[in-house]
């Protein structure tokens, strides 16, 4: 069927702004036709007069000066740049860290991109393959020696996620000096994945190297890492690697909070309650525990079992209490019998079903 992609001549105008009376363009060629005519006769009046001299050179008028050029020793304008004369492996460095829309995106950029990138490509369909093994899933069996070896591949072609996700594996099977220098590499190609896991691992190395643990915590925490963000609120919190700062501490803790982290909710509510590195502040803390109740966090779950048991809402704080003891809170399961004892049948059937029913909401963990 086809389709008008621009507007009949019959069609109202879509530019209601502009002076369009319907006359038509016979009417319009006649006012553009008078309008020359003046315009002539206006110049052929002050032809014989002279034109006036120019100004002097710091006097001239900004339109003038452009009609005149840059003075003399006046920088030019840049040349503008090409794109495609980037060099490839300064390309290959920029991209390393790409998800694979980005490197999708960057690959159309234009043909010299799309070369320079290829091995890039090449990681990512490696690195699918890897999580495939690693995880047995689409249609492929769980083989962790098949795993890690796409995951080495896709590192050896300079992909930032696979360095990160081989250095997983190697951490996971103990060798952690392969696991470090696979992250430090990410990590110097700038990938805030890599920067957290170096920082977290410089901490649990041994000896600990606590200072330049906060050095790479602290670029991924700037770089909006979630995980980063929460294990250097920590360390602030703790004074590890630097002095105890509960302010910046908080702070911290909120911005992970707010990107999701399930811990970071939790301690922020537990700054709240007790007024550390932030003002308390009751209603806030029960909101963020409650937060991070509902997504699964077992201690929080507890704590707001005991905040609703305290309100009066005994239903849904047997329901809290009843999903912390499943996740192995142990002191929740005794204030969670007291209160079914003092529920009827039908209640203590509904509280159950609650919980069979309930799902974590999501979160970054």
């Amino acid at each position: 069927m086809k389709q008008r992609t621009w507007p009949h001549r019959s069609d109202n105008p879509r530019f209601s702004a502009l002076p369009f009376d319907g006359s038509g363009a016979d009417n319009l060629a006649a006012k553009l036709v008078r309008h020359h005519r003046t315009d002539r006769a206006s110049s052929s009046r002050h032809a014989s007069k002279p034109p006036p001299p120019p100004p002097p050179s710091g006097l001239r008028s900004p339109a003038s000066r452009r009609a005149l050029g840059p003075p003399w020793g006046s920088p030019k304008p840049a040349p503008s740049r090409d794109f495609a004369a980037l060099p490839y492996d300064v390309l290959a460095r920029i991209a390393a860290s790409f998800s694979q829309p980005h490197l999708r995106a960057a690959s159309l950029a234009c043909r010299s991109w799309n070369e320079a990138l290829r091995p890039l490509r090449e990681a990512m369909l490696l690195l699918h393959w890897g999580k495939r093994f690693k995880h047995g899933r689409g249609g492929a069996r769980a083989n962790p020696e098949k795993a890690l070896e796409s995951f080495l591949k896709g590192a050896a072609r300079g992909s930032t996620l696979a360095m990160v996700d081989a250095g997983l594996m190697y951490w996971e099977m103990g060798k952690k000096e392969a696991a470090v220098e696979l992250y430090r590499k990410a990590a110097s190609l700038g990938d805030p994945a890599g920067q957290c896991n170096l920082g977290i691992a410089c901490l649990q190395v041994e000896p600990s190297k606590p200072e330049e643990a906060v050095k790479w915590l602290r670029l991924a925490s700037t770089a909006g890492h979630v995980r980063a963000q929460y294990q250097l609120a920590l360390c602030l919190h703790r004074g590890c690697g630097l002095d105890s700062n509960l302010v910046e501490a908080a702070r911290w803790y909120l911005k992970a909070a707010e990107g999701g982290y399930v811990r970071a909710m939790y301690n922020v509510a537990l700054c709240y309650s007790f007024g550390e590195g932030l003002h308390r502040n009751r209603r806030q803390a029960r909101s963020w525990m409650k937060r991070a109740a509902d997504r699964g966090h077992s201690k929080a779950q507890f704590e707001h079992g005991l905040s609703l048991f305290s309100a009066g809402e005994m239903l849904k704080a047997v329901v809290y209490l009843e999903l912390a003891t499943r996740a192995g809170e142990r002191a929740a399961a005794h204030l969670k019998n007291v209160i079914l004892q003092q529920l009827s049948a039908p209640s203590r059937d509904r509280v159950m079903l609650l919980a069979d029913n309930w799902r974590a909401l999501p979160s970054s963990r």
